[in-house]
């Protein structure tokens, strides 16, 4: 695989699979109501604008796969800034699911349009990054590196639909209100921000079904807690699908992202 040539025909989960070792314009600004007999639609299209007001949280990730009878589980930890749209995650392989038993973390830089990553596999030297163009890619990055970019988790609820108040839960000592639902992918990359659009926009044409069930947390002060995308979509006959949930929490928290500068980046071939 040739690195910066992302292009339509690579599949939707390009760099996702190889990580697995082949197993398979802005919306409301209003306050958010999470609260039981507010718009349970309105709360959670807001999720978005309440995390960018937030500015920062820490971030976990899981992203389990199943395809062929085969099921793989990828974890991620980090920081991400909601304004800026950048975030960092360490991104843990399964033991065995690339033929070795342990694997070093690979390295995650999230900035808007661009996927940066470290200790990506064989052929890429230690220091170099891997970039890889998220509006070229069939799921606009919400499964290919492994970990569901949060701020694009957000936005695409801003296509939510058919959205009822399940009930109130403790989650991690906070309690929070649980909503369920449908994303419109179309609509959520209509209606999602500038630095995000082009990415949502690529992954309303590249998935088998137009939209997502989801389970989305919001605290009281409708800031996300904990996302869960339901994504599913046909890679080379198969069908595979991909349950992605993020967690956010301590608010607040500084996060530092500095993208690596160009000579940084890796411009040759990846070893599938």
């Amino acid at each position: 695989m040739v690195v910066r040539r992302y292009g339509r025909g690579t599949g939707a989960i390009a760099v996702a699979a190889a990580l697995v070792g082949g197993a398979a314009a802005g919306g409301c600004s209003g306050p958010a109501d999470a609260k039981p007999g507010g718009d349970p639609t309105a709360a959670v299209r807001k999720a978005a604008d309440v995390l960018a007001r937030a500015g920062t949280s820490k971030a976990t990730t899981s992203m389990e796969m199943a395809a062929g009878g085969t099921r793989v589980t990828i974890r991620g930890e980090g920081g991400y800034d909601f304004r800026r749209r950048t975030g960092r995650l360490e991104v843990v392989l399964p033991k065995d699911a690339a033929g070795a038993d342990e694997h070093r973390p690979i390295t995650e830089l999230l900035s808007p349009g661009a996927l940066y990553m470290k200790n990506r596999g064989a052929g890429v030297p230690a220091d170099k990054w891997v970039r890889v163009d998220t509006t070229t890619l069939d799921d606009g990055n919400l499964v290919t590196g492994g970990a569901t970019d949060p701020a694009a988790a957000a936005e695409l609820l801003r296509g939510a639909r058919g959205v009822d108040y399940v009930g109130e839960v403790d989650l991690a000592g906070v309690k929070v209100s649980h909503y369920r639902g449908t994303a419109d992918i179309a609509a959520a990359a209509r209606a999602a921000s500038p630095q995000v659009r082009g990415a949502l926009a690529a992954a309303a044409k590249g998935f088998a079904k137009d939209t997502v069930p989801f389970d989305a947390y919001l605290d009281g002060d409708g800031r996300l807690r904990k996302v869960r995308h339901q994504f599913s979509f046909t890679n080379q006959g198969r069908t595979v699908a991909v349950a992605s949930t993020t967690l956010l929490y301590a608010f607040g928290t500084p996060v530092d992202v500095r993208l690596p500068a160009r000579k940084d980046i890796y411009a040759g071939k990846i070893k599938a």
